[in-house]
């Protein structure tokens, strides 16, 4: 099957898409009923497409959700497995999605970081959505399940993506757990343990002389060729399902508080993907009535030398110019955001912000998080938590309400962020006199 592009003046039909042409009717997308433009409206039917061929928009996953019983839903996920799948009724994927090869992603730790709290003023509570307890120790693991499974319907044999780092690992794990081929590309200049995680699984990895927003165009040509006829690109033709995965750290993050919604996010922002839909997951928790609806305000958090929609945000503009990344937080260094905008309309619809902090406020709140709570976070976990420090310290968000706040990737990926300000506190000869000489006693 052909890799269907904005290009593409066939679309597939829903019955092609479903493959139930014959026998006992399967859903292989579940509830899912159509792709939507979320600039015009215009729906297509279910198909490896991520832009509205009437206005190029992008186009996202649309949904005939269960509705009319949510205690009844609600004890049907809480008997689910201790993974995303445990919200397959409300995703793109069959209903028996947990019994295929996957990596089986998410239900990571919500930490209640009450040591954390008390260092930032911090009084309605706070909680810690630390994701680098996925299988390659980043949040991208539950994009690309979702989007594994929509490569698996679509017949196609190659797992791809562009990337920062933690998806090119995610890809690569994804694809040889299910037996596909995997072929990813990064920016030539990314973090050496990012770049080993990646190789290690055996797939096709290939060095870009360039920034991430070249290597996402230079997968978008590939596309169009016929070198990529059958290949998913997870973040590209797979797009609209593969941003679906972000849902579920919402449906989680409300699940492990006790079906309820916090007052504040703090999010991290690449492309922005991962916020617009944890939002998405937020509203529609509270359409099915699992959740009460009540407020809650978004916040983004980007690095200073990476952050185009901070300063739209600040300058009250509606669009995002791109810029050119210099950053030490290599995983959201994005300079053109798709989802900038977007990002920016629910950050103003909540009653949110979106800020941004220098490179060495980000090294400071990785030792921060370390110190009070033990967690390791990666460059981006950094950003988000000097963010939220920032946020409280300018008045932008309440320390009476209660927040949450996203680390999205293991710190062992990014050794060099920390290297030279961490080391031996001391070092000694072999005897209790030298411990004593070195005022540690």
């Amino acid at each position: 099957m052909a890799a269907h592009t904005a290009a593409s003046t066939e679309l597939p039909t829903a019955t092609t898409a479903s493959g139930d042409s014959a026998g006992e009717p399967r859903a292989p997308f579940g509830p899912a009923a159509a792709l939507s433009c979320r600039e015009c409206g215009t729906r297509f039917p279910l198909g490896p497409v991520f832009a509205c061929l009437e206005c190029f928009g992008p186009l996202e996953v649309a949904y005939d959700l269960p509705t009319g019983d949510p205690e009844g839903l609600r004890r049907r996920i809480e008997a689910g497995p201790a993974s995303i799948w445990r919200y397959a009724p409300l995703l793109p994927v069959p209903a028996d999605v947990a019994e295929q090869p996957n990596l089986n992603p998410g239900w990571t730790r919500l930490v209640k970081a009450d040591r954390l709290a008390r260092e930032l003023g911090i009084t309605g509570g706070l909680h810690v959505k630390d994701d680098s307890g996925n299988p390659t120790h980043s949040f991208k693991d539950r994009v690309v399940a979702i989007a594994l499974e929509a490569a698996r319907t679509f017949g196609m044999t190659t797992l791809s993506c562009s990337s920062t780092g933690n998806l090119a690992g995610a890809v690569g794990a994804a694809a040889a757990r299910a037996g596909l081929k995997s072929c990813v590309f990064i920016p030539h200049d990314l973090e050496a343990g990012k770049v080993v995680m990646a190789a290690v699984y055996g797939g096709d990895l290939v060095a870009i002389e360039g920034s991430y927003d070249d290597v996402n165009r230079f997968c978008s040509e590939l596309i169009g060729d016929p070198i990529g006829e059958d290949w998913g690109f997870v973040n590209v033709n797979l797009r609209p399902y593969y941003g679906e995965g972000s849902k579920t750290l919402a449906y989680e993050i409300a699940e492990q508080l006790g079906w309820r919604l916090p007052d504040n996010l703090v999010i991290p922002i690449a492309s922005g993907s991962q916020l617009t839909k944890i939002d998405k997951g937020l509203r529609e928790l509270i359409a099915l009535g699992l959740v009460e609806e009540k407020p809650y305000k978004i916040f983004g958090a980007q690095a200073e030398g990476c952050s185009p929609v901070s300063a739209a945000f600040k300058a009250g503009h509606d669009v995002v110019r791109p810029v050119k990344p210099d950053t030490i937080a290599k995983s959201l260094a994005i300079g053109n955001p798709a989802d900038g905008p977007y990002v920016l309309d629910i950050a103003r619809r909540t009653g949110g912000a979106v800020e941004d902090v220098n490179d060495e406020q980000v090294v400071e709140a990785i030792k921060l998080l370390a110190r009070t709570e033990g967690i390791f976070a990666e460059t981006a976990g950094g950003v988000t938590i000097g963010v939220l420090k920032k946020l409280i310290e300018t008045g932008q968000l309440d320390p009476a309400g209660e927040t949450v706040v996203l680390n999205t990737g293991d710190g062992l990926k990014t050794l060099d962020a920390v290297a030279a300000t961490s080391g031996p506190t001391a070092t000694i000869r072999p005897t209790l006199a030298a411990f004593r000489e070195a005022g540690l006693a």
